[in-house]
Order: C-alpha cells, then sequence, then structure tokens
C-alpha cells in the first residue's frame, strides 16, 4: 500500500502549483491573457476546489478509497485533457478549479488516507515515505514539463498529462488498491488475522467530536498559517531574494535546498510522530516556520541563502506529515475522511491567500519585509498554543461480544434441575401435593 500511495501521490504533480507555472508564460502569450487575470483565475480555482474537500472526505468513508481513487482519477485526467482545448480565461478557470479540486486536493487526500488506514504502529514513517517520495516526484515535473512545452506545445503537454493519469490512477485504485486489510485477511501493519486474533472493530470519533477539541483547531491553524505563508514567499520567490542581493538564477536554485530539508523533514517527522507527543512536534514546525521568515528579512547571498530556504522547506514538509499521521492516532479511522476532508479545504484554501497578501504588502510599503515579519507573529501563536492545550484520547474500542460458552443464561431462564425419578406408586404420595418436598424426597423445582 505504501508503493501505491506513494505513486498516486506523485500523480498529483499536474494540479501542484510547481507544475501548473510551467504552463503560464506560453499561455498568456496565446491566449492573450493577463498574468493578473490568469492569477485571479488561479485564485478562484484553488478556493472553489478547496470547498469540494469535506465532500470528498466523506465519500471516503462512505465508499471506501478503492472506488473514490478511481473515479478522483477519471475526472482528473478529464480535466487536464479539457485544458488543452480552452480559448478563453471562463474555460482556463474552470479548468484550475478541476486541477486543483481533483488533484492538488483529493488525490492527494486519497492517498495519504489510504496508509493511516492500513498501519498503526509503524503509521508515521510509511506517510513519512510516501509523503517524501511523492514530494521527489513533484519537484521533478517543472523540468519535465518545461522540455516536453518546449518539444511540443502547452496544448500537448496538458493532454499527455491527462492521459498518464488515466494510465496510472485508475488501474492502481481498482486493481492495486483495498480499503482496508481486512479485505486481505490482515490486520493494520501486515498481521494475520487468527482466531486468537480477530480483527480489531475500528474506533473513532466524528467530525463533530473532533471540532470540539483544542488539537484539532490548533494543527489546522498549523497547516493554514504554513499554506498560506510558505506559498507567498514562493510565489514571489525571485523578486523577494533578488532585493536581498541574489540574482534570478541564484533565487530560483533555492527551490533546491527547500526540496532536500522538506523530504529530510518528512522522513524525520514521520518516525517521530508515532513516539512523540504532537503539541511538540507542531510547536517545532511552526517554531521553524516563524524562524525561516525572520531569516529571510536579513538573507544574503551564499550559505546564508541555503539555510534559509532549508528551514522554510523543513517547516512545510514537516506540518504536513505531522497532521497526516497524528490525526488517525488521536481521532481514529472510522471518519478519518470526513474529518481530514475538512483540514485538506483549510490547506488548499489557505494557499490562495498568500500570493495576494505578500503582494498587497509589498505595494504598500515597497519591500517584502513587513509581510515576512508579521507572518512570523502567526506561526508562533499556534507554537504556544499547541504547548497550552493537551491533545485528545482516543475512545477505547468496544468490548467484544462473549462467546456462547462463556454468556450467561437468560434472566427470565428457568433453573435448570435434575430430572425427578418417576414414583412407582402414585397413591402413596403424601396429601399435601403443595409441599416441597416430593415422595422421592427430593426438592422440587419452582415454577418459572
Amino acid at each position: 500500500m505504501v508503493g501505491v500511495s506513494a505513486v498516486a501521490l506523485a500523480a498529483t504533480a499536474p494540479g501542484q502549483t510547481a507544475a501548473i507555472s510551467a504552463f503560464i508564460d506560453p499561455m498568456t502569450e496565446e491566449l492573450g491573457i493577463s498574468r493578473s487575470a490568469i492569477s485571479t483565475a488561479y485564485l478562484i480555482g484553488t478556493l472553489i476546489g478547496a470547498a469540494a474537500m469535506p465532500l470528498v472526505g466523506r465519500a471516503l468513508d462512505r465508499f471506501g478509497t478503492r472506488v473514490t481513487m478511481a473515479v478522483i482519477g477519471a475526472v482528473f485526467g478529464g480535466v487536464l485533457i479539457s485544458l488543452s482545448l480552452v480559448s478563453g480565461l471562463v474555460g482556463l478557470t474552470a479548468g484550475f478549479v478541476g486541477v486543483r479540486m481533483a488533484g492538488q486536493g483529493a488525490l492527494g487526500l486519497t492517498a495519504t488516507t489510504a496508509v493511516a488506514v492500513w498501519f498503526i504502529r509503524r503509521r508515521g514513517l510509511a506517510l513519512g515515505l510516501v509523503s517524501a517520495s511523492g514530494a521527489a516526484c513533484i519537484s521533478l515535473a517543472p523540468i519535465g514539463l518545461e522540455a516536453l512545452i518546449s518539444a511540443t506545445s502547452w496544448r500537448t503537454a496538458w493532454a499527455v498529462e491527462g492521459v498518464v493519469v488515466w494510465l496510472l490512477v485508475v488501474p492502481l485504485a481498482l486493481f492495486g488498491v483495498r480499503n482496508d486489510p481486512a479485505e486481505l485477511g490482515q490486520r493494520p501493519d501486515g498481521e494475520q488475522v487468527t482466531e486468537g486474533h480477530p480483527p480489531a472493530a475500528p474506533v473513532g470519533r466524528t467530525l463533530g467530536e473532533a471540532v470540539r477539541t483544542p488539537f484539532f483547531w490548533v494543527v489546522v491553524s498549523g497547516v493554514a498559517v504554513s499554506g498560506m505563508l510558505s506559498t507567498g514567499v514562493a510565489f514571489h520567490q525571485i523578486d523577494l531574494l533578488g532585493e536581498r542581493g541574489l540574482s534570478a538564477g541564484a533565487a530560483a536554485a533555492n527551490f533546491l535546498p527547500q526540496t532536500v530539508a522538506s523530504l529530510l523533514a518528512t522522513l524525520a517527522v514521520g518516525a517521530l510522530v508515532d513516539r512523540v507527543n504532537s503539541r511538540w512536534l507542531t510547536s517545532a514546525c511552526m517554531l521553524a516556520l516563524a524562524a525561516a521568515l525572520l531569516w529571510g528579512t536579513s538573507v544574503d547571498p551564499g550559505w546564508s541563502a541555503i539555510g534559509f530556504g532549508a528551514l522554510l522547506g523543513a517547516s512545510a514538509g514537516a506540518i504536513r506529515t505531522l497532521e497526516a499521521g497524528s490525526f488517525p492516532r488521536y481521532y481514529g479511522t472510522t471518519h478519518l475522511g470526513t474529518i481530514r476532508g475538512v483540514v485538506a479545504a483549510v490547506s488548499v484554501g489557505s494557499t490562495a491567500f498568500g500570493p495576494v497578501a505578500f503582494a498587497v504588502v509589498h505595494d504598500a510599503t515597497g519591500g517584502y519585509g513587513p509581510a515576512l515579519v508579521a507572518g512570523a507573529a502567526l506561526p508562533l501563536l499556534v507554537a504556544l498554543a499547541a504547548l497550552v492545550f493537551p491533545t485528545p484520547a482516543l475512545p477505547e474500542p468496544a468490548p467484544a461480544d462473549p462467546t456462547p460458552e462463556d454468556s450467561p443464561p437468560p434472566v427470565d431462564a428457568a433453573p435448570t434441575v435434575d430430572p425427578l425419578p418417576p414414583v412407582e406408586d402414585p397413591t402413596a404420595a403424601p396429601e399435601d401435593t403443595g409441599s416441597a418436598a416430593t415422595a422421592a424426597g427430593r426438592p422440587q423445582a419452582d415454577p418459572g
């Protein structure tokens, strides 16, 4: 399941900002659409796509991973192919809604939720491996797309992406995915089901119960703050680092240490989330993000820029893995899709506001420093909240039904007595038949 989920997560690349950025320049040139108009279309597409995530989460709980992933793959591939046919802003906006909803949101949510159901003891490590593998493939997508667009056209590249998603995700979902280990006669973590170890009954909290715990909102806030601020920095990274003396090439190359650090942090947090209280991990992720933002106000070319990129990438990768690993631990798996669907909606939606906020502050002040300093206050608040509010306790599973031999008799059953011996001479019985004694001197059972 780890390999299947990693491939599915890698297939979300066409819906990620890094991959879509390869299409912006050629599309604006051919369609005659300004960058501001295309950015607005992308904002609208991201917000509408985010709004659909709770519905995807409910579908996961109701229909299972297999059917949900197959449907998402079919829709995602179709939307990508339709983008090769757009001729104006309206069609482009509709396409952005589809790729952000199906790719960046729904398929990623399905892939990570599938892993959470299959593991308990090694859940964090499995999620770390899946997230790191998927992120590595996503980071390579822009390079391949740039080459494909240069060799053919942006319309051909959209169509090729759609066909690849169809060929990968749909068969993988139908033939490689199972909804839970019990379908293969297993327990989580690959343990075999035996008479002494039957499948454990799934446990978990409902969405209504989860939202009433402070820890839920702490993690959701961390995901939202990270998504908004990391995307804001990434969107303006060339200009932001250019203000600090980096060339355009050096600023673009800063994505490399961000990617490497994100992969390492994903694996590290995945290994720790099963062993360390998530309060401390959440606080550490947020402190790293705050430090990276403050570092950005004084970053210089060279090792300083590399350190800035590494810290920024590590914080972003860590909080995503923490959410995926901690929520099954504290909220169970029975309603995990519904709960994580809400988180995915917040995560995707938050990325729409970061670039706009940084641009507004830059236009008002003439630089990115105030946006970085003000932004650093948000993760500091989340880090403090993580230390104050406790983590919830997962409800205990319901006790198994007693076996028949251990079951007590029904309360209205008559007591069992030995059969009375036959009476040879009825006339010899005492006249007082209402007496509790029989002719044989044995006690008679009271009527039920």
